[in-house]
């Protein structure tokens, strides 16, 4: 189960990633903003990290103008590492190296087909498991 939340600056492209999600069979929790209309980000940063963070959803996708307000907001929930991504290296990277659990986005930076195509590369990296990255998570965790 996949948590997806986004302001009103992400509120479109959130809407595309979730057909897209749809489209590859995968299940979702949209944890809002239900309209364009103005709100703030915190309110569904906090929600879907706290829905990874307690296991009820898997991993999580946030969505805000920059993608910098919401993950911040994310990452001040014990447990979660929301790693802002805007190319396909840097997600891949970030589930390989940090075993992030939650992909924060900006749609007023990236167009809607660069924004999928690093929703895919995110949900389909898995983490190396190598011993030093789990090192240096846990020292991240501390």
């Amino acid at each position: 189960m996949i948590g997806i939340g986004s302001d009103h600056g992400g509120f479109e492209l959130k809407e595309k990633v979730k057909k897209h999600l749809e489209e590859r069979g995968l299940e979702y929790k949209d944890f809002g903003t239900y309209s364009a209309d103005s709100c703030d980000y915190p309110v569904y940063g906090r929600a879907v990290a706290k829905a990874v963070a307690s296991g009820e959803c898997d991993r999580g996708i946030l969505i805000c103008g920059t993608g910098i307000g919401i993950s911040i907001t994310a990452n001040k929930v014990k447990g979660i590492r929301a790693a802002l991504c805007s190319d396909c290296y840097s997600a891949q990277a970030t589930r390989e190296h940090n075993d992030a659990n939650i992909l924060a986005m900006g749609a007023r930076v990236l167009g809607d087909g660069l924004a999928l195509k690093i929703v895919d590369t995110f949900l389909d990296t898995p983490f190396s498991g190598d011993e030093r990255h789990i090192r240096r998570i846990s020292m991240i965790e501390e």
